[in-house]
């Protein structure tokens, strides 16, 4: 039996108020604890030098390999018989120059032997500056 008469149920509501309150207050917190000082930085003074430009731009030799491993120095072929072979035509491109930049020119498919062999070259003639040139792949 159900003595009660028929009262409406009344729907729980959610009051937005206090709790948009209370955020605001931890948000005020936060801004308030909050230290915008600045971290301290490192000084740094840098040594200052006067120097000359240099009038002459160092040579390069181009150096080209391809697949079938041959060789070029500055676009003239050179025939591989050995290192030494290498290193008196690098020798013969620099001419009077001490220490000239080689940039290596290597095809993809060129076998890493070759490569080596110039490079090897250039450290038996006595140049340490070595570079290698690539291509960027097309997107």
């Amino acid at each position: 039996m159900n003595f009660q008469r028929r009262r409406s149920r009344e729907e729980p509501e959610i009051n937005l108020i206090p709790m948009i309150d209370v955020l605001l207050v931890i948000l005020i917190f936060l801004m308030v604890t909050t230290s915008y000082a600045k971290y301290s930085e490192l000084q740094i003074n840098l040594p200052q030098a006067s120097g000359e430009t240099v009038a002459v731009q160092p040579k390069s030799i181009n150096v080209a390999v391809d697949a079938s491993e041959h060789y070029a120095i500055n676009n003239r072929g050179v025939t591989y018989t050995g290192i030494e072979s290498l290193v008196t035509s690098l020798k013969n491109a620099a001419g009077d120059q001490a220490d000239p930049t080689i940039i290596i020119n290597a095809d993809a498919k060129a076998p890493h032997q070759s490569v080596i062999n110039v490079m090897e070259a250039a450290r038996r003639a006595g140049y340490g500056r070595i570079t290698f040139t690539t291509q960027s792949q097309p997107k």
